[in-house]
């Protein structure tokens, strides 16, 4: 299993430069509502130091941006988080971390271009935020994969329920994943691909392998 470097590592130069093994660049969309952990897990997993485009929360978002459930949060993605990490197999993936509020959907599009797949993080105590951003991404025929985010508050729910409460289909992959965790992160991640490498099997979906487009 692929695991980020230490801050020591990337600090230092090491993993700056694309593996000699690698074989894939597969880019891939880190999507959710705002607050729901997007900035953490490219955080957690990556192997570059990751480039983020936040800026303070004033006075002036208030009436726009719904911080239930986030109170806490004083930054916000404004343009992208950008990371990247290597998995096994020689497959590299460019991590973007998309802005969750409606207020930079006229973004999607240009983000989204080229994309593979996308990554969908939930959070339980907000479900219904969630819908317009799987909107975007069955919109845009990406495959995605949906990864529940935990909190400590957050109610416990039967996998049924949650894949009825987001009305999923069947084969989309769901898992839990604790964003500040390394090795949870990336077992989300590696679920999305392994989803890919099922539908480019069976024919489906964008061809896995085709060039990253920036």
């Amino acid at each position: 299993m692929a695991s980020a470097p230490s801050s020591n590592d990337t600090e230092s130069g090491v993993g700056l430069h694309l593996p000699d093994t690698t074989r894939e660049l597969v880019k891939i969309l880190v999507a959710g509502p705002f607050g729901v952990g997007k900035t953490t897990l490219i955080d957690s997993v990556s192997e570059i130091r990751p480039l983020h485009t936040e800026e303070h929360l004033s006075e002036a978002s208030v009436s726009v941006d719904n911080l239930a459930g986030v109170r806490d949060k004083t930054t916000t993605t404004v343009a992208i988080d950008f990371g990247r990490i290597s998995l096994d197999a020689g497959i590299v993936l460019y991590l973007f971390g998309t802005p969750g509020q409606e207020r930079f959907r006229s973004l999607w599009a240009d983000i989204a271009h080229g994309a593979l797949g996308a990554l969908v993080l939930v959070d339980t105590r907000r479900i219904d935020d969630s819908f317009d951003v799987l909107g975007l991404v069955e919109e845009s025929g990406l495959p995605y994969a949906v990864a529940l985010n935990t909190f400590p508050d957050a109610r416990s729910y039967t996998a049924d329920q949650l894949r009825g409460s987001l009305d999923l289909e069947p084969g989309t992959p769901m898992v839990v994943c604790d964003a500040r965790d390394t090795n949870s992160s990336i077992d989300a991640l590696l679920s999305l691909v392994q989803h890919l490498i099922a539908g480019h099997a069976e024919g489906a979906g964008p061809q896995y392998g085709d060039p990253v487009t920036w």
